[in-house]
Parts: structure tokens; C-alpha cells; sequence
């Protein structure tokens, strides 16, 4: 008996399409279930938002030129697929498929669209530079951070004490963080400016929870060498040397301790009443030189 017609049946093609659509579709929701989670909304970054006054400004934007780098992704391997899928040779074909080259529109589409991309990049991470850049006219604290092989000091140069010089942490594998670390004592809330100088070879200041660090080049002064923060949260903060600085790099570690201003005050009088006044100034460095003390910047800075 011969069989009715088929009703409901699509050509493979359309099945395909359909099937690489539905793909598609299902991959393109995966990252918005996955963004529910406060680490992805973070990019995956250490630390809370509110650490300090930039975290914010550094998370957005890690996170904003992820999901515009992800979307030009998307398209461009998803119009690669269906070019690939589409146009693909087929039985029986003959000869080439039309060309385009030399199609002035589509080569001046092609160069716009990467452009105005990376402008509008660009345009954001100049602004969020700036604004992370920018010096306090009047900080409450200044401190002195001196990174030397393999450790660092700190001087707080309005209260005008300094911290124990610092010494080489040893890592001995066990598990957990070494009790003696140099500690640096900032105040939580307060307008905070790190000036960052170097006693010997070049290293680089990181507080991992800041997502922050700046490189520390012996004897230069032409550059930026200021951090400019506001810790908002009270806690401990481990930072490192993140520049290859010699044999003992990895273990060039610190402590920031972000507390109450009563604690920052009472931690100043006890450096006060160990003896620890002054600075550990430039006179210490392998090359002793004469550095300049932390100025505010002017008004029209």
C-alpha cells in the first residue's frame, strides 16, 4: 500500500539550523545563570567590592570588559558556525561560491566596528585610570613604603614613626601565613596615600584584597610612585612583591591591618614608646641617595 505523505517533516537543513540555534540559545544563558553567584559577579576577583574606595571602580570594569569581550565571542564564532554550516560545499557543487572581496561597504564595516569597540574601551579605562589614579590634596595618613630584598619597611611620616625594619619572611611549607610578617597599620575610612620607593633593585607593591600594585623602580621619581586608597573594611590583607626581584622573591610578604582609628592611635604610641621615631629613610638603601619626602599635589593636580 503506498504510504500517505509525510506530514510535519523538515528538510535536514532546517533541522540542523534549528539544532545549532537551539545550541546557541542554550549556551548564551549559561553565563547569565552562572552570574547569580557573588564570585562570578566579581569576575572572580579577591576580596569584596567595598575593600576600598577603587574596588569598585576596578571591579566594573574587569567585569564590564569581560561581557564585552565575551559578546564580540558569541558573534563572531557564531556567525563562523553558520558561515561554516551554511555554506558549506555540498554534493554535486561546481565551482566556487560568489566572492566578496573588494566590497568597499563590508571592508569599511569590518574596520568600524573593531574600532569603535576598542574606543569605547578605550574611553572607560581612561576615566577609571584617572579616577583610581588621583591624588588626595590632603590625605589624613602618608606613609613611606621602602620594598627591599626581600622585604619592605613602612614610615608613617605625619605621626613620624616607622614600623620594625622589616626582615626576609622564611617559608617553611607549613600551612597557614608566618606570624612575623611586616605589618603595615592604616585606619579604616581614612584618605590614605602610599609613597612607593625602592631600596635596591626594581619590585612591585600588591595587596592582593586592593587589587592594586605598582611597580617600586629605585631612584625614579618622574613616574606615579602613589597609591591613593581608602580602606573601607576592618581585616587583614596579605600583599607581596609581585615583580622577579631575585633568589628569595617569593617570599617578600606582608600584612596590612585596616582597624579603628582608636587601634591605628594606639598602635603609634606603642612604636612611640619602643623608641621606633623617624624615618628609615633613604640612608638605608644599597645605594644611599637623597629622596624626596611625599609633597601633596597641587590644587590643579
Amino acid at each position: 500500500m503506498p504510504e500517505g505523505p509525510q506530514v510535519g517533516r523538515k528538510p535536514f537543513k532546517n533541522q540542523s539550523m534549528r539544532r545549532l540555534a537551539g545550541l546557541g540559545a542554550g549556551l548564551g544563558v549559561l553565563p547569565l545563570l552562572a552570574s547569580c553567584s557573588a564570585e562570578v559577579s566579581r569576575g572572580f576577583l579577591p576580596g569584596n567590592r567595598d575593600t576600598t574606595n577603587n574596588t569598585a571602580l576596578i571591579t566594573d570594569l574587569w567585569v564590564n570588559s569581560w561581557i564585552a569581550a565575551l559578546v564580540v565571542g558569541i558573534i563572531t564564532w557564531g556567525l563562523m558556525i553558520w558561515v561554516i554550516v551554511a555554506y558549506r560545499r555540498r554534493k554535486n557543487t561546481v565551482g566556487f561560491p560568489a566572492q566578496l572581496s573588494y566590497n568597499l561597504p563590508l571592508e569599511v564595516f569590518y574596520l568600524a566596528i573593531p574600532l569603535i569597540v576598542i574606543g569605547v574601551l578605550f574611553v572607560f579605562t581612561d576615566r577609571e585610570q584617572r579616577a583610581i589614579d588621583a591624588r588626595y590634596p590632603n590625605p589624613d595618613v602618608v606613609i613611606d613604603v621602602f620594598g627591599k630584598q626581600w622585604s619592605w619597611d613602612f614610615n608613617y611620616v605625619k605621626e613620624q614613626v616607622h614600623e620594625d625594619a622589616g626582615q626576609q619572611a622564611h617559608l617553611t611549607g607549613d600551612w597557614g601565613t608566618p606570624d612575623r610578617l611586616p605589618t603595615l597599620y592604616l585606619p579604616v575610612g581614612k584618605k590614605v596615600e602610599l609613597h612607593l620607593q625602592s631600596r635596591d633593585v626594581q619590585h612591585s607593591f600588591w595587596v592582593v584584597d586592593f587589587l592594586q600594585k605598582r611597580d617600586l623602580y629605585p631612584g625614579h621619581e618622574q613616574y606615579n610612585p602613589y597609591i591613593n586608597i581608602t580602606p573601607n573594611r576592618v581585616g587583614e590583607y596579605m600583599g607581596k612583591c609581585a615583580e622577579l626581584c631575585g633568589e628569595y622573591h617569593s617570599e617578600m610578604l606582608f600584612k596590612v591591618r585596616v582597624v579603628s582609628q582608636q587601634e591605628y592611635d594606639s598602635h603609634i604610641a606603642d612604636l612611640k614608646a619602643k623608641g621606633n621615631t623617624g624615618n628609615l629613610g633613604a640612608d638605608y638603601n644599597r645605594a644611599p641617595m637623597s629622596a624626596p619626602s611625599p609633597q601633596a599635589p597641587d590644587a590643579a593636580q
